[in-house]
């Protein structure tokens, strides 16, 4: 059973994030994706996102719904869901969870570098943008089998990386998920076959800085 979190900090990160975080008439819902299907090729092709965001996730919050339904978690935020849940109720709760943020942090304009107060706790943590970028796949990269990489931040503002196996989320460690790469393999082999690590690097062209930075700033509030 996992360690229950304090209210304030799942209110902090249902602020932070886009995702929806609270079930309609007791059900779940994908984010909608706030590009086409098609915008952010050639870094994940259309069919990737058609078969990832259209089946993949789908099935996660279908299957979270039919497992909540009649149970204490069915008026529960997903993190609420992800922090206090095991077995088949937090695996599927923390991939919607994941695919929420992980759709929404993307954008066909992103890439560059975060700024702000973002950007001065990353060179704070890692010294430089590119050794953070750099630390960020080496993580994802050697994650066996599969999970996620996570940029996390504390109460306090402080980022760490989290590697994730499977469907977990840095919600059930009481941090907050700020920017997170999927290596599940349905999330690159289209695209990439077993390159992995290029797949990694190459997302950093598509990532969405004013919404991660929106998720950082957003954590006291």
């Amino acid at each position: 059973m996992k360690t229950m979190l304090s209210i304030m900090s799942l209110f902090a990160f249902a602020a932070a994030a886009e995702a929806q975080t609270m079930p309609v008439d007791g059900r779940f819902e994908p984010v909608k994706l706030p590009y086409a299907e098609n915008a952010l090729e050639p870094i994940i092709s259309a069919e990737t996102v058609g078969l990832h965001y259209g089946k993949h996730l789908s099935a996660y919050a279908a299957t979270l719904n039919r497992l909540i339904e009649g149970t204490d978690f069915v008026d529960r935020s997903l993190e609420e869901i992800v922090a206090t849940s095991d077995g088949a109720v937090f695996n599927n709760a923390g991939q919607t969870l994941n695919h929420n943020l992980y759709f929404t942090q993307f954008s066909p304009d992103g890439g560059g570098e975060p700024q702000g107060a973002l950007r001065k706790a990353i060179d704070g943590a890692w010294g430089s943008f590119d050794r953070f970028k750099k630390d960020f796949v080496d993580a994802g990269a050697s994650l066996f089998g599969s999970g996620w990489v996570w940029l996390a931040a504390d109460k306090d503002g402080d980022l760490t990386i989290v590697k994730e196996p499977n469907g977990g989320n840095p919600v059930a460690r009481g941090l907050t998920p700020l920017l997170g790469f999927d290596v599940w393999e349905h999330a690159y082999y289209l695209d990439y076959n077993n390159r992995r690590a290029d797949h990694l690097n190459a997302l950093w062209r598509i990532v969405d800085w004013n919404e991660v930075e929106k998720r950082y700033g957003n954590l006291n509030q």
